[in-house]
């Protein structure tokens, strides 16, 4: 079996799940809206009802409880937030899925981590993880995406783990009182 890293994209596509365009067509927007912070495209991709799992979201600063984002202006926040702390934020689809109302991809998300992020100042380091993700349709738009990835490995890589974290505690620390208690 080819390396995750070193092999094209693979697709299968049950053809058309909206109109004029292919599953594999839609879910590439939708991941283009993350690549290029085209939040234009927000209210033409999700609907008004949109619900996303991740482990990553956080609920002090968009509409919904703790691992869940709400609505377009919840998916907004989201993103602008992910891609504040990660300016250089990107996902890349390693394999594609979509059929019957349902796309599923593989991806390997990277950045690093050069803003703050939800109360975190910038640790400098870069994240490279893999996700899957499971986006269900709701007629013409998604109306639901659920991410699933390790939590903990993002906490690895950006040093936040012990006792890793005891060597970066002085900078984050200062970052903290820059930023406000």
């Amino acid at each position: 079996m080819a390396d995750a890293d070193t092999r094209k994209m693979e697709t299968i596509d049950a053809g058309p799940m909206l109109p004029g365009g292919s599953a594999t067509e839609f879910a590439d927007a939708y991941v283009e809206l993350w690549n290029t912070r085209n939040y234009a495209a927000i209210p033409r991709l999700v609907s008004e009802s949109f619900v996303m799992y991740d482990p990553a979201a956080p609920a002090e600063r968009i509409p919904g409880p703790k691992r869940e984002v709400h609505g377009r202006d919840g998916l907004r926040q989201f993103v602008e937030g992910v891609t504040t702390g990660y300016p250089d934020f990107e996902i890349t689809v390693l394999e594609l899925l979509a059929g019957d109302g349902v796309v599923m991809y593989e991806a390997r998300l990277t950045g690093t981590h050069d803003g703050p992020l939800d109360g975190l100042p910038p640790t400098g380091r870069t994240i490279d993880i893999r996700v899957v993700s499971v986006l269900r349709l709701d007629g013409d738009y998604i109306g639901e995406h659920r991410a699933y990835f390790d939590m903990r490995e993002v906490a690895e890589q950006l040093g936040l783990t012990f006792p890793t974290v005891i060597r970066q505690a002085p900078r984050l620390v200062a970052g903290k009182l820059r930023g406000g208690l």
